[in-house]
């Protein structure tokens, strides 16, 4: 039996990866789950929580969408020594991929969300919505790619990433990548890096609005922007962020707001 060797940076994918907690693991991890939505079918997929072996958690989705098929997946990245939610979709003609993620970090833990959308037919569309709040000495990274085929016209993809820095230790990666064969598509991208607005802080707390309050509001506020396509579904997902961010230190020194 051959045993898949351990991934190294010189994949993309696997850049900015814990690779030593990864070890800790390998091979032991779950085959990729399978997805088919059929043609003109819709499927909502809700990840509120990872599921860590000794503080690791690999979870990897494989999905085929039919023609006219949705496929919404939204998910928390939280809790884990080394966290990675990896998701590759296939997109046939007039389907529609929905990806609306969270990565919230403390610690010195390691967060990814990695994706491969292929719109492998005409006229499909996605779009990929990821907010990180990172703390301490952690790391979140994003690492998506959109692939449109020759023949695929008509196709619009977009991704946003945007990460909220609680301590300047921390780190966020953000890698969106286009691959367009294509020359009738609309496809974008755009990702920022920063800290909680002071403005916005001072506007608050002149109102007598506590400053820990304040923060709290404000990142749940940013966060809760991942979980706009989730609907009334998307409550869960809501109260465990929230009850992440309420565990996670304050800033050092008042922190950088």
């Amino acid at each position: 039996m051959n045993i898949a060797a351990l991934p190294t940076r010189r994949d993309e994918t696997w850049r900015y990866a814990d690779l030593d907690a990864l070890a800790r693991v390998w091979p032991r991890l779950d085959a990729p789950e399978k997805i088919v939505v059929a043609a003109g079918e819709a499927q909502t997929l809700l990840i509120p929580a990872l599921e860590p072996v000794d503080g690791v958690a690999v979870r990897a989705i494989e999905a085929e969408l039919g023609e006219g098929a949705t496929l919404n997946v939204q998910a928390l990245v939280a809790g884990c020594d080394y966290g990675r939610l990896s998701i590759g979709v296939r997109l046939a003609r007039g389907s529609h991929f929905e990806l609306g993620g969270a990565i919230l970090g403390t610690g010195a833990q390691t967060l990814e969300i990695v994706t491969d959308v292929h719109h492998a037919e005409p006229e499909a569309t996605s779009n990929q919505t990821v907010r990180n709040v990172l703390g301490g000495r952690a790391t979140g990274s994003y690492i998506g790619a959109v692939r449109v085929a020759r023949h695929a016209q008509k196709s619009d993809g977009s991704q946003s990433v945007k990460s909220m820095l609680l301590d300047r230790t921390a780190t966020a990666n953000a890698v969106p990548q286009l691959e367009i064969f294509a020359d009738d598509v609309k496809c974008a991208h755009g990702a920022t890096v920063g800290e909680l607005d002071k403005a916005g802080l001072f506007y608050m707390a002149a109102r007598g609005i506590p400053p820990e309050l304040a923060k709290r509001l404000m990142l749940q506020a940013f966060v809760t922007q991942a979980f706009t396509a989730a609907g009334a579904e998307g409550a869960a997902l809501e109260i465990a962020a929230q009850a992440v961010l309420e565990a996670m230190p304050g800033e050092k020194d008042g922190g950088h707001g």
